[in-house]
């Protein structure tokens, strides 16, 4: 059976990836915190060593406290992947690296391809970027997946707090300048697990279809949760954060759809499907 090694297995990509890499026929090695440290040359030479291919998902993804701990980002997100590519170089293995829409900033309009020029706005966005470089510059066989708007079943993220919000509280307003795809971690998934099996290197953007804003896709929380909250749209200025979120996250996928072997879902269909799912649990841990 072929051994997976899994880096940031415990994450709510990490999870997904799992279940998606054993129903495929992997045998998972996971490899988190507290026992494994994605920043140890030995932690990473000894996971390397053991698997067939590796994905990494592990990340440094506290986008605004990575303003004020530069280091400890930039050790996460970019030194790592240059040491996990010096290593799957030396073992011959193939690696998923797992990156991020934050990498292009707002230089267009237009959707991003891979060839877009990137400017980050945030030192997330910036060490991001340097670990795309790293591993690639490591000469290891590699793809970096870039992905965007992330949420799933594991763990917090911008879909469960707004649903959570919106239960709570009888007006939201929702900013209306940030546009993206909402992307569900169980379709990044089958498309990470779908590099691992065709082995392409190269960079590539993957993404639900269509495209939307926050506001927009709060709009679709409340109808799919039948929620009575009356949303408003707004600016990203009325939310000032410390660390500046990129305006336009869309992608233009067409590179990645043309290995992938499923078409890739409209971002309604996977969010009302996670919605129903995510309403099922909390329902069940309730009973």
């Amino acid at each position: 059976m072929r051994k997976l090694a899994l880096i940031g297995a415990e994450g709510m990509l990490g999870f997904d990836v799992r279940l998606a890499a054993q129903a495929a026929g992997w045998q998972v090695d996971s490899y988190d915190l507290p026992n494994f440290d994605i920043t140890s040359s030995a932690d990473i030479r000894s996971a390397v060593s053991a698997a067939d291919c590796i994905v990494n998902c592990a990340a440094y993804t506290n986008v605004d406290q990575a303003e004020t701990e530069i280091e400890k980002a930039a050790e996460i997100n970019a030194e790592a992947p240059g040491k996990l590519g010096k290593a799957a170089r030396e073992f011959n293995k193939f690696v998923v690296h797992v990156s991020t829409d934050f990498v292009y900033g707002d230089l267009t309009e237009l959707p991003l391809s891979e060839e877009s020029e990137t400017h980050p706005l945030s030192v997330y966005g910036s060490t991001k970027l340097a670990g795309e470089k790293n591993i690639i510059d490591s000469g290891c066989n590699c793809a970096v997946i870039r992905v965007e708007w992330s949420y799933g079943i594991n763990g917090m993220n911008f879909i469960t707090k707004l649903a959570q919000l919106a239960a709570v509280y009888p007006e939201l307003k929702v900013v209306n300048d940030q546009t993206g795809a909402p992307t569900c971690t169980s379709d990044m998934a089958k498309a990470i697990i779908c590099l691992l099996e065709k082995q392409p290197t190269g960079v590539f953007n993957f993404a639900a279809k269509g495209y939307a804003t926050r506001f927009d896709t709060a709009l679709l929380i409340a109808e799919k949760l039948n929620l009575q909250t009356e949303i408003s749209p707004c600016s990203s200025n009325e939310f000032p954060m410390t660390a500046q979120r990129p305006l336009n996250s869309k992608f233009d996928c067409s590179k990645i759809d043309r290995i992938l072997d499923f078409e890739r879902p409209e971002w309604q269909v996977s969010l009302g499907y996670f919605l129903q799912k995510w309403k099922d649990k909390i329902m069940s841990s309730q009973s």
